[in-house]
């Protein structure tokens, strides 16, 4: 997608700060510390960020501020929705995967999406920091950042969370489900 398709009109611009606002301000236990204004800054200095948060709130992601890296002044963006984002959902996991099948083949996959969206998936060790804010997953699954030497031997990974406790399960990549989607990453 070329970056003209990124700019969002002054009305989705008001509406995404509202709600992002909205939402840093109710789950404050994910940031602690951490000054709204200083992130609405950023953001504004950022339009094709802004256009990404759009796209993760567009589909049900809920992004809020999950961190800052004081190396580069960064925050980082994460999917908080309690279950899989419902518009990212039954997915296989990358391109290769999607071509694979011969039948059924699922609309997109996982990593397309997220960089369409100009996002990254979830690592597995970033799922986990996820799950130390809450409870996520508890009914859908969600892929993450697979290792190549998994990848090219037809597997992916996900993770989802049951019985108190984050499990990482493997699937062929080419597999999809209706409670399986992907979290993503957005740094600013």
């Amino acid at each position: 997608m070329n970056n003209e398709n990124r700019n969002l009109s002054l009305k989705h611009r008001e509406e995404i700060l509202a709600i992002l606002k909205e939402r840093f301000q109710s789950n404050m236990n994910r940031h602690e510390g951490f000054d709204w204004i200083k992130v609405q800054v950023k953001l504004e200095k950022n339009p094709e960020k802004l256009w990404s948060l759009f796209e993760m709130e567009r589909t049900g992601g809920e992004p809020d501020v999950v961190g800052f890296n004081e190396e580069n002044g960064e925050y980082f963006f994460y999917d908080c929705s309690t279950e899989s984002p419902k518009g990212r959902r039954s997915v296989c996991y990358d391109r290769e995967a999607l071509e694979a099948r011969k039948k059924n083949k699922p609309e997109n996959n996982a990593i397309d999406m997220a960089a369409d969206m100009g996002i990254e998936i979830l690592s597995e060790e970033q799922y986990r920091g996820l799950q130390k804010l809450g409870n996520f997953d508890t009914k859908t699954s969600s892929w993450v950042k697979t290792p190549d030497a998994i990848r090219k031997l037809g597997g992916a990974i996900f993770c989802d969370r049951r019985y108190e406790t984050v499990f990482v399960y493997h699937n062929g990549a080419d597999s999809y489900y209706a409670a399986r989607g992907f979290r993503g990453l957005l740094r600013v």
